[in-house]
């Protein structure tokens, strides 16, 4: 199996079903963790030297974190709802409290950071909805935790990709550290598809071709991308959606598209 695709395993004794940490992905920055959480069960955890912010991917919840009580939160029972999630953003040196309400799905985004930012309910008429490109590049996008809303290090969107559309397309890039051209980020894609048993497409590749892969993608994976362009296509019948978290040295999503296929932007 390629090192650049991470599958979820059983749920462990905590509920956690993926793990990403920089060493295990060789990177410096990006931290992603999903759990899976019964009625009433518990997660426990401290943020350390990284801010932390909880996508509730799906269900309903409890949430403490320092001295803020965030309760009943979660609106969406299944990402394909399309509707924006809630998030809590918690900063570094913090502890935090996950109680389930009901079956719910987590995602644990990390990122380093020294605790300048207080602890904060992102609601769904937080996260700005919106579409992108035109016919089968289509798709929908909700964010986060982009410029829009303030972080020291993550930038966090979630993407629908319809069927028989692509995503990340043209094929962009942000893995050059050269503001304000172009920004360093390392990104990790966690894929759903609908129904569950399709599968999706994504290429990772540099200009130099020392990354070149295409991989088949399934439900509850997750695809690193170190650098390089990265496209996405969902095949038709099904819908996929993917959870992004990127970050690195500065806050700027400023990313370079691929020369040879950036003239799909122009008009018609």
């Amino acid at each position: 199996m390629s090192r650049l695709l991470v599958r979820s395993q059983q749920p462990d004794d905590q509920g956690c079903v993926l793990k990403i940490t920089p060493e295990s992905a060789g990177w410096r920055f990006v931290g992603f963790e999903v759990y899976k959480l019964q009625p009433g069960q518990v997660l426990n955890q401290a943020s350390g030297d990284e801010e932390v912010c909880l996508v509730l991917i799906s269900g309903i919840a409890t949430v403490r974190a320092q001295d803020q009580v965030f309760e009943h939160i979660g609106k969406r029972m299944s990402v394909f709802e399309r509707i924006p999630p809630y998030a809590v953003y918690v900063p570094a040196q913090a502890e935090y409290q996950v109680t389930a309400e009901t079956e719910i799905e987590i995602g644990v985004c990390k990122a380093p950071a020294k605790g300048t930012m207080p602890v904060r309910l992102i609601k769904p008429e937080n996260v700005p909805a919106m579409n992108r490109g035109q016919g089968t590049n289509e798709r929908y996008i909700h964010n986060i935790l982009m410029g829009e809303n303030p972080a020291e290090s993550l930038l966090i969107t979630e993407v629908y990709t319809p069927n028989g559309h692509w995503s990340s397309y043209p094929p962009h890039k942000h893995d050059s550290d050269n503001l304000p051209q172009e920004s360093y980020l390392e990104e990790t894609y966690y894929h759903k598809v609908n129904p569950p048993q399709g599968f999706a497409f994504q290429r990772v590749y540099t200009d130099d071709r020392s990354i070149d892969e295409t991989l088949s993608v399934h439900n509850n994976e997750v695809v690193l991308v170190p650098g390089g362009y990265h496209p996405v296509g969902a095949p038709h019948g099904y819908d996929l959606y993917y959870l992004n978290v990127m970050a690195g040295p500065s806050r700027d999503w400023k990313f370079h598209n691929d020369p040879d296929h950036e003239w799909i932007l122009q008009p018609k």
